[in-house]
């Protein structure tokens, strides 16, 4: 993959040298993301920000992304609000919105939508989650934030153990977090699931054929010793009924007490978000606040990051950020 003009679809197409590209890519947009500085080396250039799911940390990501890069975003949310609902395809939706975008994001509730739309597209196509197949940049910017919390203790990702929990059957993140992480070596995961929630076989076929160590529990207690806790909420949107969400919601909370009494003491926690914070789930509790270890905030920040590096990449300004940098002349205090 050459990034220039090309669609980002799956994980599949990074290798380690391409993560590591994105990644260095991002750390050098810290300064526009901070608001230190400001670049418009994409002025002019148009994001159509096409999301068909509801979302609002990754629509929001996607155009600040490209806002801070000096581009503008026109954005279509819901599927009533598109022209889908009326029976236009994805291929025709794609060759009208191309027309009018120098790249797009996209988010549909259906596995394979996004390829399918990248199929009719004239200009690069990011994946923005479909359906419970794929999210890949919120797994680049997980894998992101592993390395940068993981340097304060001068742990790298090879050799790392990871315990993710939650819904791992329609959980996206944590498929295409996994399949990342099979890059690296000798990784210990612990997959923390009630037995219908549980990783899919080919995933964890995948991460251990990749020679890593895999753990599958229903049970918290002991399995919590991890260097990264990658907690997850129930999917309730992609189970047949409310009622079927409901029997797993609750089942898994990690609070303040739990990380105490099972945790390392710097044991990283993440969460790709929203944490749903209502008492009947509530599976990452707000007296983790104030838990210095606790990274979710942080790993929504990355997000800009590895968007706009992306954006970079895949429209060729990655050299000319700099060259159209301006200074900042309103209060920030990022």
């Amino acid at each position: 993959m050459s990034f220039k003009g090309e669609h980002i679809l799956s994980v599949k197409q990074f290798d380690r040298d391409k993560i590591q590209q994105v990644f260095d890519i991002a750390r050098s947009m810290e300064p526009y993301a901070k608001r230190q500085k400001r670049t418009t080396v994409l002025d002019g250039a148009i994001l159509g920000n096409l999301f068909f799911e509801p979302s609002t940390r990754t629509r929001v990501s996607f155009g600040c992304a490209f806002n801070l890069l000096g581009g503008e975003v026109r954005e279509t949310t819901g599927m009533q609000s598109s022209a889908l609902s009326k029976g236009e395809s994805l291929f025709d939706t794609a060759r009208v919105i191309s027309s009018y975008s120098d790249v797009i994001a996209m988010r549909h509730p259906q596995a394979g939508s996004v390829a399918e739309f990248a199929e009719g597209s004239r200009v690069p196509v990011l994946n923005g989650g479909d359906g419970a197949n794929e999210h890949p940049t919120q797994a680049l910017l997980d894998l992101f934030t592993i390395e940068k919390e993981l340097a304060a203790s001068q742990q790298p990702i090879d050799g790392m153990h990871i315990a993710m929990i939650g819904d791992l059957k329609f959980g996206r993140t944590v498929h295409s977090l996994s399949k990342l992480l099979a890059l690296y070596k000798n990784i210990q995961f612990t997959l923390i699931a009630p037995n219908e929630l549980a990783m899919p076989d080919d995933i964890v076929s995948l991460i251990e054929n990749a020679g890593h160590r895999v753990t599958v529990t229903d049970q918290l207690a002991g399995n919590l010793n991890a260097d990264i806790v990658y907690q997850t909420r129930i999917q309730e949107e992609r189970f047949p009924s409310q009622e079927e969400a409901n029997k797993y919601r609750g089942k898994f909370r990690l609070n303040q007490d739990i990380y105490t009494k099972h945790c390392k003491s710097n044991t990283v926690i993440m969460h790709p978000l929203p944490r749903d914070s209502r008492s009947e789930a509530n599976e990452l509790d707000n007296d983790l606040n104030l838990n210095p270890h606790l990274a979710i905030f942080r790993q929504a920040d990355n997000g800009v990051l590895v968007r706009m590096a992306l954006f970079a990449l895949t429209l060729g300004v990655e050299q000319l950020v700099t060259k159209y940098e301006r200074e900042v002349p309103w209060y920030s205090n990022k």
